[in-house]
């Protein structure tokens, strides 16, 4: 199999529903202009970027201490003002529990038509979302997830699984072309404890298994350059030879890169994980080890704030037959290379 044919088993990332990107939804429908036509089958309708009810959408996010989690809030007030029907209204960032919990409280008692949350525990945050529909006002769930359904309208984000699947197909499809037989294949990941590092992580050594090959050298670090660097020098040391390394951020992959460029080291190919401009630079450029991430696109701000407003304005999405916004939509993650970089350049966010 070619590297080509290897990374098209994964698809295009959904996130181009964001910024930039907001074609996919500009073909959605109101509900009532949707008709069946004969022998079960649907017809889409008009044009929802067209002005419909006007609807006010609240916002509530973590602190921007990250850059996935800036661009997040950046997009989400972007894709607001594209809508001249839309008021958006964004409560201060803060990643402290109880303070979120108070913001979107305060959101609720302004009788907001939707909600687009991105918690900053999605367990702690549960009992606000159930609150905020039980007051009749939707909730689009973004990325960390409620515990329970009955606490959001519909959840949007990404693929951590399928991240480390794109991670693993891209290097074993790489490896396998080039004919290495018993690779060494380090993993930086993220923090240990949390499901989406333990997700990312299981996809990758599932993706692995499927060319014979297995994870070799693994280190978790935070999520930060500060992190990333430390925990890559040790890596570094205590591997000799390395064929490939994924790193699971692309914040952190800073860190990691410099790590490698202190140990003087280039024998090994490295993919980054969630679609920063400087890692998509840095592939661009082809002058350094990283060739590829694979992407976890804050821009799925964008189209939660698209899907809150087709929601609170009881519209469905024209390309669909169901007259309802779908209830979970999960972006996929795509893989960046410097072949089609240029692609997703503008998806991307500052580190």
């Amino acid at each position: 199999m070619s590297l080509d044919a290897g990374l098209r088993r994964r698809g295009f990332l959904a996130g181009a529903l964001g910024v930039g990107a907001t074609a996919a939804l500009t073909a959605c429908t109101s509900n009532e202009a949707a008709a069946p036509s004969g022998g079960g089958v649907g017809a889409s309708g008009g044009n929802a970027a067209a002005p419909g009810r006007p609807v006010t959408i609240g916002f509530s996010a973590p602190a921007a201490d990250h850059g996935w989690v800036a661009a997040i809030a950046k997009n989400a007030q972007a894709q607001a003002a594209q809508y001249p029907d839309v008021t958006f209204e964004a409560v201060n960032p803060t990643n402290d529990i109880t303070q979120q919990i108070a913001a979107v409280q305060t959101l609720i008692n302004k009788k907001v038509d939707a909600l687009v949350i991105l918690p900053n525990d999605g367990s702690q945050l549960t009992s606000v979302g159930r609150d905020a529909m039980r007051a009749g006002i939707p909730v689009i769930n973004l990325d960390r997830v409620f515990d329970s359904a009955l606490a959001y309208r519909t959840w949007i984000g990404g693929d951590n699984y399928g991240m480390g699947v794109s991670a693993g197909t891209y290097i074993g499809t790489r490896l396998k072309a080039a004919g290495v037989a018993n690779p060494v294949i380090g993993e930086i990941a993220g923090i240990d404890n949390l499901p989406l590092t333990q997700a990312r992580s299981k996809g990758f050594t599932d993706a692995l298994a499927d060319f014979g090959f297995t994870v070799g050298p693994r280190q978790a670090a935070d999520f930060t350059a500060q992190g990333g660097q430390r925990v890559a020098a040790n890596l570094l040391q205590a591997a000799p030879k390395l064929d490939a390394l994924w790193n699971h951020d692309d914040d952190q992959g800073i860190g990691v890169l410099a790590a490698i460029a202190q140990a003087g080291r280039g024998e090994f190919f490295m993919v980054g994980s969630a679609g920063s401009t400087n890692a998509m630079q840095a592939i661009q450029a082809d002058n350094t080890v990283l060739k590829a991430t694979v992407t976890y696109s804050p821009s799925m701000a964008s189209s939660a704030v698209a899907l809150a407003r087709l929601v609170a304005q009881r519209r469905g999405m024209g390309d669909l037959v169901e007259k309802e916004v779908p209830a979970s939509i999960t972006l996929a993650s795509a893989t960046v290379t410097k072949d089609n970089v240029v692609d997703y350049l503008p998806l991307g966010f500052a580190s």
